[in-house]
């Protein structure tokens, strides 16, 4: 089986693209359709053995693909990422910035080195890669930029650490497409609902239960998949996208605007798209009867 994207399969021909957080859940859904679609893909993280797993995944589905660790909270990790990438590959055309963290915590009970970690990855982190690919490269050559944040708007109760940084996140988006546009960089960020994601198996079964209640609260009536928002980051990189930059886009199946002002009854119209054919189990409590 190949990855079943809905792009033309050489739209990123002979392109090299760095995707964070690679090694799990949307990021390695990104990196393997960004390979099928032509490119090379450096799959970046803190945890090699994970990486190779994907690279070797890519490779064996006749993609190309390496993995190279780093921290991107360490500004040093950062810059030797892309003079390793340069140095081997001659060329920095889509970063997508997806890797991140948080954990679940009233805000309270948040500790200031709780906080900060939080920051320093989704926030401070996201901007270091952002300006090491401008500084090194895109300064001179223009390229693409997607960032992963969340879906924030309504603020989140429980994770008020990883809302900010995400919130964070978007207006930088802004403000660098506004800086940068002047050398033909784009930069947009792409905002998931929830989604159907081996991420969701580092929480505990009450918030797997509640994710679950949650389908009856969104327009669409179920939860979204990796491909779906993999597929806004593709045309998010592509030329199709050329007059866009500066956006956040949603990818939540509509939960951003609904408010229950009148509600939506169960339906199944909106049946899922599913491209990815190395997409991860998820726990039992979110997979369909």
């Amino acid at each position: 089986m190949s990855y079943d994207s809905v792009f033309r399969s050489d739209l990123f021909q002979d392109h090299v693209a760095i995707v964070t957080g690679g090694g799990s859940g949307i990021g390695r859904c990104i990196a393997h359709e960004l390979a099928s679609l032509g490119a090379t893909v450096i799959v970046s993280g803190r945890t090699l053995d994970k990486l190779k797993a994907v690279q070797a995944e890519i490779v064996e589905d006749g993609g190309r693909a390496e993995a190279i660790a780093c921290n991107i909270r360490q500004e040093d990790e950062v810059a030797a990422l892309y003079d390793q990438v340069l140095e081997r590959h001659g060329r920095v055309d889509h970063v997508v910035n997806n890797a991140g963290g948080q954990f679940l915590a009233v805000p309270e009970a948040i500790s200031l080195k709780g906080w900060n970690a939080v920051i320093e990855t989704n926030l401070t982190g996201t901007f270091m890669m952002c300006q090491a690919a401008f500084k090194k490269w895109m300064r001179e050559n223009g390229g693409n930029i997607v960032n992963i944040v969340a879906d924030f708007w309504r603020g989140m109760p429980h994770m008020a650490h990883t809302s900010a940084a995400r919130a964070g996140v978007a207006n930088l988006t802004m403000s660098l497409s506004l800086s940068w546009c002047k050398n033909g960089v784009r930069i947009n960020s792409v905002a998931p609902g929830i989604i159907e994601s081996s991420g969701l198996k580092s929480y505990p079964l009450p918030v797997i239960e509640m994710l679950q209640g949650m389908k009856t609260e969104i327009p669409a009536k179920r939860l979204g998949t990796e491909s779906e928002v993999s597929s806004i980051v593709m045309f998010l990189l592509s030329p199709g996208a050329a007059y866009l930059s500066g956006q956040t886009i949603a990818v939540d199946g509509g939960a951003s605007l609904y408010r229950q002002m009148l509600g939506i009854p169960d339906h199944e119209s909106m049946p899922a798209y599913e491209g990815f054919h190395r997409a991860a189990d998820v726990p039992d409590l979110l997979s369909e009867e």
